[in-house]
């Protein structure tokens, strides 16, 4: 599911129209380089998405920069997912002789899962960044998908998640059908996201959650031994009353038995 479709032409290499970010051919193959962890937290089930638990991403992202163009790439992978290549990755793209920064794949941001503020979290990972380098220039408008304002639902969506960021959407026709975002100046975007949704893991910080954990596992394999050990001693106790009780009843069986014998013999 598209949480947010940019359409953008800047990662064509070779047939870019004059004002547009063209991405040279050596960054073609570029992956993610450095690592951090994220956690998803645990939300409410969502009517549309279904259930949402307690998950880790891996998040990786690489940098590559020369006198004409700088790239931030960002993507993100959870164990056991398997994706296409533009799902789940986010280019910020820098054309500094014209000034202008946009966004890829051409695709658009394709997020899965989707509903748990991934899509937000990358956006505003690339807009940090472009912040730090190039505040004064500008972000090209672009169209939006029309696919994504067939359903009403979607539509709102996408458009909350850009408007959070600081983008302008609109729309050419009464329908909602015909949506793009305006120019806007990078440095007046919003580089936040819902930290109740995500949260950045540390190295040390992820070890101290393992440690923690397995502290936890220690401590329930004991408090599971002491319950065993008593279970087993609850068991002892009860097949040695029922051991008495069954040599009660015997007992008095004997001597009813014994009473009603002399009752008829004398």
């Amino acid at each position: 599911m598209t949480e947010a479709t940019i359409q953008t032409d800047a990662a064509e290499p070779t047939d870019a129209k004059e004002g547009e970010v063209a991405a040279p051919v050596l960054w073609d193959e570029v992956h993610a380089e450095h690592f951090s962890m994220l956690r998803l937290a645990p939300l409410p089930t969502d009517r549309a998405t279904g259930a949402r638990p307690l998950r880790f991403v891996e998040f990786g992202k690489a940098e590559r920069h020369n006198k004409e163009f700088s790239l931030l790439r960002m993507s993100y992978q959870l164990p056991g997912q398997k994706t296409r290549k533009e799902q789940n990755c986010l280019d910020i793209w820098v054309d500094h002789a014209n000034r202008s920064v946009r966004v890829g794949p051409a695709s658009g941001l394709q997020i899965d899962p989707w509903n748990r503020g991934l899509g937000r979290f990358m956006l505003a990972q690339g807009i940090t960044w472009a912040q730090k380098r190039c505040a004064e220039y500008k972000i090209e408008g672009v169209a939006l998908a029309n696919k994504d304002a067939l359903n009403e639902d979607t539509r709102l969506r996408r458009d909350h998640f850009l408007k959070t960021q600081g983008f302008e959407v609109v729309y050419a026709d009464a329908q909602h059908l015909k949506g793009a975002i305006k120019d806007a100046k990078v440095g007046n975007l919003n580089n936040s996201w819902n930290a109740d949704k995500i949260q950045i893991v540390q190295i040390l910080d992820a070890a101290q959650m393992l440690q923690q954990a397995e502290q936890r596992i220690q401590e329930q394999d004991v408090t599971i031994k002491k319950t065993e050990d008593k279970v087993s001693k609850y068991r002892r106790d009860d097949a040695g009353l029922r051991f008495t009780i069954a040599c009660l009843v015997t007992f008095a069986v004997f001597q009813a038995g014994l009473l009603i014998w002399i009752a008829t013999h004398r």
